[in-house]
């Protein structure tokens, strides 16, 4: 426990992973007026060791916090060999400001390092500056365009090399 918070490894599938996965598609139909996030995802996809899910609970047990990663190589999509696709990232907008965003990025991308993952590529869009300014902070770099929505003017890729220790 950290603060009060946990962080629990998950399957994709797993009730409350799903109640969050369809909080944050919400907010993607609010922000961008239309669908939430069409990407194909299977919940194989982020079982170790070629991917991890993680929730964050609350002290009351309620999950207020997603993210998860996919082993990628180099595709047709445009990933490339190495890497690790941040997926789901999301905040209940009521714990938002309390630095699990940040705490949980932090974890995942200590997961995907220990899994040999050499890079962490991530996608969103312009309408998501919260989200845009996080990863920036957190040292991620524009990238080449990958993915379900490589070829939309409003995605925004971008990238970080994952070093060789942690935090």
């Amino acid at each position: 426990m950290l603060n009060g918070f946990e962080i629990r490894t998950t399957p994709y599938d797993h009730p409350d992973a799903v109640k969050l996965n369809d909080q944050v598609q919400l907010e993607y139909v609010q922000r961008y007026e239309g669908d939430g996030d069409a990407t194909p995802l299977d919940p194989a996809m982020f079982a170790p060791p070629n991917g991890t899910y993680l929730l964050v609970y609350d002290a009351a047990g309620v999950p207020v916090a997603s993210g998860g990663w996919r082993a990628m190589d180099h595709n047709p999509l445009g990933h490339t060999d190495g890497d690790a696709e941040l997926k789901r990232m999301y905040v209940v907008p009521e714990a938002r400001g309390l630095g699990l965003a940040r705490l949980l990025l932090t974890e995942l991308e200590a997961s995907a390092r220990d899994a040999g993952r050499i890079r962490m590529a991530l996608e969103t869009g312009d309408k998501q500056p919260e989200a845009i300014a996080l990863y920036r902070s957190a040292g991620y770099t524009p990238c080449a365009k990958f993915g379900h929505y490589r070829d939309y003017d409003s995605s925004r890729c971008y990238a970080k090399t994952l070093g060789a220790e942690r935090g």
